[in-house]
């Protein structure tokens, strides 16, 4: 039998893919329909406006349907470096910015970038998983950050593990799966750790638009040198509901954006047209829509952790953008529980073991609640769901 590639033979399957499995051929009762907690992606599409504006790009632009240029489209990218500079207070340029297929495509380039096989890269614990599959794909070896109670890294462990071999440290704020939001002189600290140690900083801040906190959530681009150490990535998915046509964003120095380039050309050529030009005119057209947007995923945040803090035995460690991170208090691992909340709860949420190291005790005693795509009132019947079960 032909021989396959050992590191992607030895990568985990799509986690959310797993889960879909569990629930092939299980009914639910009409009274009871499954409640799908399992993935942190909007299902609805995007407001009808948006819609209109990409069908209408879609008639009407013929460059919408051909390659566009490898970074991106210049609007877009004017955009990014726009808004950013806004937001952050600081100097960012068009030519800092590259347009990608997806958050996801911006790590998987940044990584490619920055690190060979044999190469380390420290995430900290609970993980993303695709973060960690990419790594596993690569030959690159993923070393584990456990984070406090509070689920914030800390700066003094990650340093005793970086090694001559490190290459970057990942931070992903508002994070996937804790829901944690990372203080500004936590970002900076890691920041100073690793330009201090010639090590990239990855900053994922694919969540930033339902950060409840209001202002800047960092000041890393204020620095003249950040292109230095600082590659941050950003996705459209969740802003303004373009899953399906996988828009993000990857801002980093011009002297790595040339390598860069060779990675998207590659892989993609280069985004998709209508996506991209959704993307911009969302954010030329939609800021009091994604406000909106913001305010009812952070009332949903609310309702989660007062209805969780209700339960006995549960403990919210973490609770933010679309994600709760709870520790059941059950006598099983959280794979086997996850598996029973589908037959005996119609519930369908991810097992803690598949954001941690294989055999690692926190993952079994947790389990990841994305809220995305449940209302308060659908929050609140999760939560009867939960105080009524019994393994």
């Amino acid at each position: 039998m032909q021989m396959l590639n050992p590191s992607l033979v030895s990568t985990s399957r799509p986690p959310v893919m797993e889960a879909r499995r569990w629930i092939e051929g299980v009914s639910f009762p009409p009274e009871r329909p499954l409640l799908n907690l399992s993935q942190a992606a909007p299902v609805d599409p995007p407001p009808e406006p948006l819609r209109r504006a990409m069908a209408e790009a879609a008639l009407n632009q013929p460059d919408a349907h051909l390659y566009g240029p490898v970074l991106g489209r210049d609007a877009l990218r004017q955009a990014v470096a726009r808004d950013w500079s806004h937001a952050y207070g600081a100097t960012i340029r068009p030519e800092e910015v590259a347009i990608t297929q997806g958050c996801n495509q911006a790590f998987c380039a940044a990584i490619t970038l920055l690190a060979a096989p044999g190469d380390e890269v420290i995430l900290p614990l609970p993980w993303y998983f695709n973060h960690k599959m990419w790594l596993d794909m690569q030959g690159v070896r993923t070393v584990g950050l456990h984070c406090g109670a509070d689920m914030l890294p800390d700066p003094g462990a990650a340093a005793r593990l970086i090694t001559d071999r490190t290459r970057a440290i990942v931070l992903v704020s508002p994070n996937n799966p804790s829901g944690a939001e990372y203080p500004a002189e936590l970002m900076r600290a890691f920041h100073d750790l690793a330009r201090s140690r010639g090590i990239a900083l990855i900053v994922d801040e694919t969540y930033r638009d339902f950060d409840s906190r209001e202002g800047a959530p960092h000041d890393l681009f204020t620095d003249p040198d950040w292109g230095e150490t600082l590659i941050h990535l950003y996705s459209f998915s969740k802003a303004y509901r373009l899953t399906g046509h996988r828009v993000g964003a990857l801002i980093a120095s011009p002297d790595r954006m040339i390598e860069i380039e060779k990675f998207l050309d590659t892989v993609a050529i280069c985004a998709g047209q209508i996506g991209q030009i959704g993307a911009a005119w969302g954010m030329a057209n939609m800021k009091e829509w994604l406000a909106g947007e913001r305010a009812e995923i952070l009332a949903r945040r609310r309702a989660m952790a007062e209805g969780m803090a209700g339960l006995d035995g549960w403990r919210v460690k973490g609770c933010g953008a679309y994600f709760a991170w709870a520790e059941h208090p059950y006598d099983m691992t959280s794979p086997d529980l996850a598996r029973m909340l589908v037959h005996k709860a119609g519930l369908l949420l991810l097992p803690g073991t598949m954001f941690m190291p294989d055999g690692d005790a926190e993952g079994a005693r947790h389990v990841r609640i994305a809220f995305a795509n449940a209302d308060v009132s659908g929050i609140a019947a999760l939560v009867q769901r939960l105080q009524a079960f019994r393994p």
